[in-house]
């Protein structure tokens, strides 16, 4: 019954092998870190900045696309005017954008 299963045999090493057998993943390396790990740090950065210098007065908008001025700033916390009589809190990490003075003119 041998004749249906064919015997496999291991290969020999050919000298150099681990080397370029590593290489290619040597070389991944940097192209991962500055065409992923480097600009998403830069956004990462941005954001931030942008989070930490909002002001009253400042219209933004979040990440579920809410728009507003903003009316009081906290800590973590902002209160955004959406409308005449409607004031919502929203974290201040929540806010995707800010948007130039004047954008939201019916507000």
């Amino acid at each position: 019954m041998d004749f249906f299963i064919s015997n496999a045999y291991a290969q020999g090493a050919g000298a150099g092998g681990s080397i370029m057998g590593i290489l290619p993943l040597l070389l991944m390396l940097p192209v991962f870190y500055f065409l992923m790990i480097r600009p998403q740090q830069k956004r990462m950065k941005e954001h931030k900045g942008m989070v930490s210098a909002l002001k009253k007065g400042d219209e933004v908008v979040t990440n579920g696309g809410l728009g507003g001025t903003i009316t009081k700033v906290g800590d973590a916390y902002l209160s955004m005017r959406v409308s005449d009589d409607v004031e919502v809190n929203v974290q201040k990490q929540a806010v995707a954008a800010l948007l130039p003075s004047g954008t939201l003119k019916n507000i």
